[in-house]
């Protein structure tokens, strides 16, 4: 029987080509974004013979993640490993530009959904004493920046804390997490910055095939090993 994963913000970016590793690995996935369509688009991308199920969440909707978490449970088992991925920004994102209702809504994705995630899952996996949860944050959750904006710098930096704090208390339970920390991306949340970058820039960039590698190498290493921290950039930016 093919292990079963669960990958948050799956209908695109980094989450889409986790899928996409991951089925071609041989994992049961279950996909979770806010957009079926795209889902389906990451589904038909894997190419794959293996399971994988759609399942439409907004991931900073508590009980709506409890629910999701109790339907894969009952139907496919404890999954082995969780993936958050899912994760946003907004355009006006400086101190002086900041609205509070832009605040709340990247903290609540980025870091109270991921912590919905973890909080819902977690208590199957330390049943099973065996889970690799994998979030995915942001080189700035290590280091502030002029560029991502403070709603989403203390999201990322309060992902990083939730990450040391699971590996703190999870241990003994046999569960483990790993922080990817990535430098620039180009996802289409690139799109959403204040100067969109050019697509000489964005091809210098990291790609996200390259933080999805480093997800299968934190999942597939031997249980007794944790990558607790990776911090990965682009090579050559200018």
């Amino acid at each position: 029987m093919s292990k079963i994963a669960v990958v948050t913000g799956a209908g695109s970016g980094v989450g889409r080509s986790v899928v996409i590793k991951l089925a071609k690995a041989g994992w049961s996935v279950v996909l979770v974004g806010r957009r079926l369509e795209l889902l389906e688009e990451t589904m038909l991308a894997a190419q794959s013979q293996s399971q994988l199920v759609a399942v439409p969440c907004d991931v900073s909707d508590e009980s709506a993640v409890y629910e999701l978490a109790q339907q894969v449970i009952e139907k496919l088992g404890v999954p082995a490993a969780l993936i958050n991925a899912a994760g946003l920004n907004v355009p006006n994102r400086s101190f002086a530009d900041l609205s509070a209702d832009d605040y709340r809504l990247v903290i609540n994705v980025n870091l109270n959904g991921a912590y919905y995630c973890i909080a819902a899952f977690l208590p199957a996996m330390r049943a099973a004493r065996a889970g690799t949860i994998v979030n995915i944050i942001s080189d700035a959750g290590l280091f502030g920046n002029t560029v991502s904006g403070p709603a989403y710098i203390a999201a990322k930096f309060g992902l990083t804390g939730l990450t040391e704090a699971l590996n703190a208390e999870e241990r003994p339970n046999g569960i483990r997490a790993t922080a990817i920390s990535p430098g620039a991306i180009d996802t289409p949340l690139m799109e959403k910055r204040p100067v969109v970058p050019s697509a000489d820039a964005r091809s210098r960039m990291l790609q996200a095939e390259d933080v999805a590698d480093c997800v299968m190498l934190a999942i597939q290493l031997p249980q007794r090993a944790t990558i607790e921290q990776l911090l990965i950039r682009p090579t050559i930016l200018k």
